[in-house]
């Protein structure tokens, strides 16, 4: 019952996404293929512009396209500095310094020393993140609403949509890998997959910004995972590490070194696996969106949408699999810190007696 309501979720999702890039990726090719020469058109530079950060939002030509975020920097030069990003660029849209500043390939350096800033601006990403927590705020606490409006009573409306999904990866994801205690991890847990699953899912709308995609977003998340699961490590966990049972010793001078390695490799393969997914992903779909503005055709056009609305309901497949499986692995790296090995070890000893 509950994989029926998660699928149509899913399924629900799906069909609201392919329908709003369908519409904006036709128009896009339509408008473009019936367009006369303009400048030369550089897809590595579009494909970068969407893939990497930046200190600009740029949605379209012109200047009411580009939302210009606010700049935040801190040098023992100049001290602390505030100011809009458009200072850095000119009525066509150039770069120039700025107040003794200067933007070069989304870095800000004092211009006269070359000194590097401490920079706390609100790029891109940071407001795709301000933007995606403000959502999961905004829906959670309307289905926290209704499920005490509705307690005792079968869910209804935007809870209705949710519920099947927390109960899934509540009972099928937290509980069967953490075990005794999971009730512990099981906000934290929730909370990293909705939070990679919106990222991925609003990355895949046109203009947005590539959030779950940036190495320092997973990177960040891996910490998390990472600091949980060996702060919440039991004696087991640590002398599993440390002093491997049941291996003669001159193996544990082999065994130890490549366990204390395994400490860090989870929560690295964590980082690498969702950065990778979604920027290949990514890149992939504007690739084939780069075709329309290279071949200026409309059957290239026609073509290269189909392709690209196909590859999306894959990606919303992806965007789904891969808050699945951080959420998944997160959760088995602390069941094995955390669990309790009294059985095994009872085991162990009964076959040797």
């Amino acid at each position: 019952m509950i994989d029926s309501h998660v699928r149509n979720s899913f399924r629900k999702i799906a069909m609201m996404f392919t329908a709003v890039i369908a519409f904006l990726s036709f128009s896009v090719t339509v408008a473009q293929a019936a367009g006369g020469e303009g400048e030369e058109f550089n897809p590595g530079d579009m494909i970068m512009h969407h893939v990497v950060d930046d200190h600009i939002w740029h949605f379209a030509d012109g200047h009411y396209g580009t939302l210009y975020l606010p700049v935040i920097v801190y040098s023992k030069e100049k001290g602390l500095d505030i100011f809009s990003s458009s200072n850095f660029y000119d009525e066509e849209h150039n770069l120039k310094p700025y107040n003794g500043y200067i933007l070069e390939h989304g870095h800000i350096t004092i211009e006269e020393s070359g000194a590097s800033v401490l920079d706390l601006s609100v790029t891109k990403n940071v407001a795709m993140l301000f933007i995606n927590a403000a959502l999961l705020l905004l829906v959670f606490l309307s289905v926290a609403r209704a499920y005490k409006k509705n307690e005792g009573q079968a869910p209804s409306g935007i809870q209705s949509f949710f519920e099947p999904v927390i109960l899934f990866i509540k009972d099928e994801v937290i509980k069967p890998n953490i075990g005794k205690g999971y009730e512990k991890y099981t906000a934290y847990l929730l909370t990293l997959f909705f939070f990679i699953l919106f990222g991925n899912i609003l990355g895949l709308l046109p203009g947005a910004a590539n959030l779950t995609g940036n190495i320092a977003v997973t990177f960040v998340l891996a910490i998390l995972t990472f600091l949980i699961t060996n702060f919440s490590g039991n004696k087991h966990y640590w002398n599993h590490i440390f002093n491997t049972p049941g291996v003669p010793l001159p193996l544990k001078i082999i065994i130890v070194p490549v366990e204390i390695i395994g400490i860090f490799t989870k929560p690295i393969s964590l980082m690498i696996r969702l950065f990778v997914a979604i920027t290949a992903g990514h890149i992939v779909i504007l690739s084939l969106i780069g075709l329309v503005f290279i071949f200026r055709s409309y059957f290239v056009g026609i073509g290269s949408t189909a392709i690209v609305l196909f590859i999306n309901l894959i990606e919303i497949l992806v965007a789904a699999i891969q808050a699945y499986v951080f959420t998944m692995f997160s959760a088995l790296y602390i069941g094995l810190a955390t669990e309790d090995h009294h059985h095994e070890e009872h085991d162990v000893d009964t076959g040797l007696a």
